[in-house]
């Protein structure tokens, strides 16, 4: 549920927001590179742009966020009815253009640029639902086509075509040919789009001898990783590109000319009316005056500030490190909107201990990768210390993997906190991918038992039980999860407070999550509190 004390006010009935989305026939088909090549180039010329990622994927839009220098949003509508992917993205943009306000002439309206994924139809199912076209159709966003032309110059006229006639509905804006072997080569197929279509051709890049961006079992390599320390200059390459290869004045042109996009209200109710300034800001521990305040300690004698700590919010930690990295910056600010104060915190930073925390948030991320340095961590003690005692402790893929017994990669064996018995055994191929639906089968404290709930999984690692499967709190009609269990996919175990799984949420998508995760770390500090025999001073 939204902040009950936050009453919806209401937004104008359309904006204007300068947008395209990037798409093409296929994944594979170029926009990836088309899209960060672009936003690094615009950005370069003083443009605000603003990068969306449709679909669940956090490294394209971590990608996407160091290209344009700005954070990426997630838009998918297997996730938000249409009102809500609207104000969602008019909420971003709004965010973007208040930050870079200056002077008495307001800043330029950002530039919204959206990476599809997959081809441009592609969806859940024949109807194409939860595709990119349905992404951008309801945004009413002009769609830039890269169009992959190897070994083909007339048929590229043909898939054109095809594309534009598919499903009603839909703007074109150009396309950009890539792969495109010599000058003949982009000559020929030019002349056959000049003829058959009339869809203009923005760019034309050429074959490129390898692909510049590297890659990993999940993807594109992501930031932190010794393959991407060289991102900025790859950034820059693909920019380089763009500039040389493709119209970018045709493609402002193009955007500018999207219709204004009707918005139904605010995403967060409330934030017109300043909510969102009130907002506790998320930072590291060593950086808060409650831990290394002399006139805080001082102040922990005081009535004023026993009174103050009996409701001030829980103290929710979330990692955030080379480990785990994978969160949805809306599941934070849900969270924080809730009444939480979050702490950012490290497993592989051992310089500190953590401070005293009533929640913690283990996101996803590729513990695999640090496994001998988190079987190291003196953080792992604190993290089991948590869970036993009753704290509330959500821990989705990579951040479950980090409560299990250890992590088997290539024949060694890492040892984690030992919270459940079961060992994450690495695999070379993926053991789940793709959306999540399941119905909460067991009491726990974050969703009631008998609702649906939508997610995604990406994980290589599979369970292995020490003994009999112990029972799981979800029960999926689609996804993978922790495998078969009693003839059906199973996810999430429950350990008094702990929720532990292969599926990450979205948390707008399952409002009851945030208010509920921050009640339980209430109740949590509640209980600590008369333990010690009252409440714990701020």
């Amino acid at each position: 549920m939204d902040n009950p004390r936050c009453a919806p006010s209401p937004l104008p009935a359309s904006v204007n927001v300068p947008r395209l989305c990037v798409s093409a026939l296929s994944g594979g088909g170029g926009k990836t590179l088309l899209s960060l090549g672009l936003a690094r180039a615009l950005a370069g010329m003083g443009v605000a742009v603003k990068p969306f990622k449709k679909g669940p994927d956090y490294i394209d839009a971590a990608w996407l966020s160091l290209a344009a220098q700005c954070p990426a949003t997630n838009l998918d509508p297997y996730f938000l009815p249409p009102p809500r992917l609207r104000a969602l993205f008019a909420h971003a943009v709004a965010a973007v253009r208040a930050a870079r306000q200056t002077g008495a002439d307001g800043a330029a309206l950002p530039l919204a640029l959206v990476e599809g994924n997959r081809g441009l139809f592609d969806g859940l199912d024949a109807a194409g639902s939860c595709s990119t076209a349905e992404l951008a159709r309801i945004l009413a966003c002009p769609i830039l086509l890269s169009l992959d032309c190897t070994k083909m110059t007339r048929t590229a006229a043909a898939l054109v075509q095809g594309m534009l006639h598919f499903e009603p509905g839909l703007s074109f804006c150009g396309v950009v040919l890539n792969q495109l072997g010599s000058s003949r080569h982009e000559s020929a197929v030019r002349r056959a789009l000049e003829q058959y279509t009339d869809l203009p051709v923005l760019g034309a890049v050429p074959r490129l001898p390898e692909n510049p961006l590297p890659e990993r079992h999940m993807g594109i390599a992501c930031r932190g990783e010794t393959l991407a320390e060289d991102a900025g200059r790859i950034l820059d390459s693909l920019a380089d590109l763009a500039r040389a290869h493709v119209d970018l004045a045709a493609v402002l042109a193009a955007a500018r000319a999207a219709p204004p996009l009707t918005v139904e209200g605010p995403f967060w109710p409330g934030q017109e009316a300043g909510a969102a300034a009130s907002l506790h800001a998320a930072r590291p521990h060593n950086e808060s005056s409650a831990l290394t305040s002399a006139a805080a300690t001082a102040a922990q004698t005081s009535r004023h500030a026993a009174a103050a700590a009996a409701t001030a919010g829980p103290r929710i930690g979330y990692v955030r490190d080379a480990a785990l990295w994978f969160y949805y910056q809306e599941n934070l600010e849900a969270l924080s909107r809730a009444g939480a104060e979050l702490l950012c915190l490290s497993l592989l930073d051992h310089s500190a201990p953590w401070p005293e925390l009533d929640g913690l948030y283990l996101g996803g991320g590729f513990p695999e990768d640090s496994a001998p340095e988190l079987s190291r961590s003196r953080h792992l003690t604190a993290l089991r210390g948590l869970a036993n005692a009753g704290a509330p402790v959500y821990a989705e893929c990579g951040g479950f993997m980090l409560l299990a017994q250890g992590i088997e990669r290539e024949g060694r064996l890492w040892p984690m906190s030992g919270v459940f018995p079961v060992t994450a055994c690495f695999c070379p191929k993926p053991q789940g991918l793709g959306y999540v639906r399941g119905r909460v089968t067991r009491e726990n404290p974050y969703f009631p038992q008998g609702l649906e709930v939508r997610g995604h999984e990406f994980h290589y690692s599979r369970c292995h039980w020490s003994g009999e499967a112990p029972l799981c709190a979800l029960d999926l009609e689609r996804g993978k999860g922790m495998g078969q269990m009693a003839g059906r996919c199973r996810d999430a175990l429950i350990h008094k407070r702990v929720w532990a799984g292969y599926t990450h949420i979205f948390a707008p998508a399952t409002p009851c999550w945030a208010p509920n995760f921050v009640l339980a770390a209430r109740r949590f500090r509640e209980e600590q509190a008369a333990a010690r025999g009252g409440s714990r001073l701020e």
